[in-house]
C-alpha cells in the first residue's frame, strides 16, 4: 500500500510538473508597461520567441543567439512568457536549450517582425525544447492568441550573470547536438525565411 501510495504521489508530482501553469524565472524581468513597443527600426528586425504551452511549466528554456561561435544570450523563455530579439538584417542560427539543445535558422530582413514557437517536449529526465518557426501563412487567429496568451519579458544583469555562469554547459550542449542537428535534411529543421516577417 505505502508503495503505491509513493507511486502515485511521484505520478502526481510529474503531472503537475509538466502541466502546469505559467512559469516564472527569477531571471527574467516581467515588463509592466502595457504599452511597450517592440516594433523594429528600418535598420533591424525583431524575432519575438513565445512559449504559448504551459506544458513542463516548471522547466526553463533558454534562447541563444548561436550565429557565430558565441553562444550569445537572447533570453530565458518560461511557459506563457515571450522575449523579443533586436537583430541586424541577416542569417542567423538560433538555439534552444532544455535537457538537450535544439536549433533554428533563420534569415531577417530589416523593418520586419518574426515569431518562433518555444516548444516543451518530454525528456529522459526534464523537459526537452525545440524552436518552431512561425510562417507568413499561420492562421492569424492562432498567432493572435498565442500573443496575446504570453506576456513580455526582458533579461536583466542577472540573466546575464546566469548566462555567464552556465556557459561551460551551455557550451556542452552546443557541441553535443550541433552535429545531429547538421545532419537532419533540410525539411527537419525549422527556418524562418525573409518572407515569414509581418
Amino acid at each position: 500500500m505505502l508503495k503505491h501510495s509513493f507511486k502515485l504521489t511521484v505520478t502526481i508530482t510529474i503531472v503537475v510538473l509538466f502541466l502546469g501553469c505559467a512559469g516564472t524565472t527569477k531571471y527574467m524581468q516581467d515588463v509592466t508597461d502595457p504599452n511597450i513597443s517592440y516594433a523594429p527600426g528600418s535598420n533591424e528586425a525583431v524575432v519575438v520567441f513565445m512559449r504559448p504551452s504551459t506544458f513542463g511549466y516548471a522547466i526553463q528554456s533558454s534562447v541563444f543567439d548561436v550565429t557565430t561561435e558565441e553562444n550569445k544570450l537572447v533570453g530565458i523563455v518560461s511557459a506563457k512568457k515571450k522575449v523579443a530579439y533586436r537583430a541586424k538584417p541577416g542569417k542567423y542560427m538560433f538555439m534552444v536549450l532544455g535537457e538537450s539543445a535544439d536549433f533554428m535558422h533563420a534569415e531577417l530582413e530589416a523593418g520586419k517582425t518574426y515569431y518562433a514557437t518555444v516548444n516543451p517536449r518530454m525528456g529522459a529526465w526534464k523537459a526537452r525544447f525545440s524552436l518552431g518557426a512561425v510562417h507568413q501563412n499561420i492562421d492569424q487567429a492562432k498567432l493572435n492568441e498565442w500573443k496575446k496568451g504570453c506576456s513580455w519579458v526582458e533579461t536583466t544583469d542577472t540573466t546575464y550573470r546566469w548566462a555567464e555562469q552556465n556557459a561551460p554547459s551551455i557550451q556542452s550542449k552546443r557541441d553535443a547536438y550541433i552535429d545531429k542537428w547538421n545532419s537532419k535534411p533540410d525539411s527537419g529543421k525549422p527556418t524562418l525565411y525573409p518572407e515569414d516577417g509581418f
